[in-house]
């Protein structure tokens, strides 16, 4: 059973295997063109995998530099030891922008307003802010609208406290409609034609990320990609320029059953008697609920692998304990290894699969393993 320092055993962990995130960077690596910079994108916690734990390796792996949500999270990288690059992705307050000076971050403007604030708080710090320039092509989120993009440009240009180091924009379909997903690279690309090539030639200019990958042709202006969900092991959307490689699973997530009795046919399990037993029945309980991140969604839907058979969730999964059927486990008891997500005795529930009874996305599924699930972190196969 997994102990933490002081002796306690784990009710609920999620192993992190951080080789393969070697290996996953390192095929991706070999099939993007030399000039193309990687940029590992590390939000929320590396999504859910452990931020410090997983820089490091990333860093090992020779990623080019970072992207984060907000201030919190890149003065976390700057924390454990990253001095390079780090992009926040997300807008930020007026009251974060001399931090994020002094931090030296590369800061994403979404507004002419923005823009002013953040070169005075440069001025102010004695120290010029590094910027990208985000643009909304058609994601109706954070970026300025493309039509209003050229007036943030020429802020950023003209402003001495401000260092234009990048533009992008961000695709809202790129998995799942690729039509779409031109219109809004060609929205883009209209715009970049209108900034100087002397100065887009110094730019970083980036669009896609792990769903939305295009191929590079010499001659293409994009220079770096954000890469994500792909290098924490989730395969990347039919179509994508990556989508022969096949990116090794990261992240596993187990429990333990914590009781194991027979309850007759009839009976109502768990809140709300939403499944009733149809047999006379051996039950499980699972200790691990949506206060770890199984979701209420899975509730009569979902399984769980015990002793290598998948054992369906039998009524509502609740804040601490999940109930399933263990009458054809033989042998099934309490101390038993819970497999909620990953592979155990030859079978396997993925990502996909988690989110197909879950009502998720992938990004969800992984980031909403909360902090009392402990991360293990593998440092070789055994």
């Amino acid at each position: 059973m997994r102990q933490d320092a002081a002796g306690f055993v784990a009710r609920a962990w999620a192993e992190v295997d951080l080789p393969a995130i070697d290996r996953n960077v390192g095929r991706i690596k070999q099939a993007l063109p030399a000039r193309i910079r990687y940029v590992a994108v590390v939000k929320a916690d590396a999504y859910g995998h452990g931020m410090p734990e997983v820089v490091a390796r990333l860093l090992q792996a020779g990623v080019d530099s970072f992207a984060v949500a907000n201030v919190a999270e890149a003065a976390l990288l700057r924390e454990v030891g990253h001095e390079g690059d780090v992009l926040m992705l997300s807008p930020t307050l007026p009251g974060e922008h001399e931090r994020a000076v002094h931090l030296g971050l590369d800061v994403t403007l979404n507004s002419c307003e923005e823009a002013r604030s953040l070169s005075a708080a440069a001025a102010r710090v004695g120290r010029r802010a590094k910027v990208h320039v985000k643009v909304d092509t058609g994601m109706g989120r954070a970026g300025v609208w493309h039509e209003e993009a050229s007036a943030l440009i020429e802020v950023v240009r003209t402003s001495p406290d401000l260092e234009w180091r990048g533009l992008y924009t961000h695709f809202s379909e790129a998995g799942s409609d690729r039509g779409f997903t031109e219109v809004q690279r060609g929205l883009f690309l209209a715009l970049l034609e209108t900034v100087p090539a002397s100065e887009r030639s110094r730019l970083m200019i980036h669009a896609d990320n792990s769903a939305g990958l295009e191929s590079f042709s010499p001659d293409s202006p994009f220079n770096a990609v954000r890469i994500g969900l792909m290098q924490y092991g989730l395969p990347p959307a039919q179509g994508s320029f990556l989508q022969s490689l096949r990116p090794e699973p990261v992240l596993s997530f187990h429990s333990r059953v914590v009781l194991v009795k027979r309850l007759p046919a009839g009976t109502a399990v768990s809140y709300g008697r939403t499944r009733v037993l149809a047999r006379d029945s051996r039950v499980a309980v699972v200790a691990v609920g949506y206060g770890d991140g199984v979701p209420s969604a899975a509730s009569n839907r979902g399984h769980f692998l015990i002793r290598g058979r998948r054992c369906p969730i039998l009524g509502r999964v609740t804040m601490d304990q999940t109930v399933v059927d263990v009458t054809d486990v033989p042998g099934a008891a309490t101390g038993d290894l819970a497999t909620i997500l990953g592979s155990q005795d030859g079978d396997r529930i993925t990502v996909a699969e988690f989110c197909s009874w879950s009502d998720c996305i992938p990004w969800e599924a992984l980031c909403t393993l909360t902090q009392r699930v402990q991360r293990v972190y593998r440092t070789d196969r055994t």
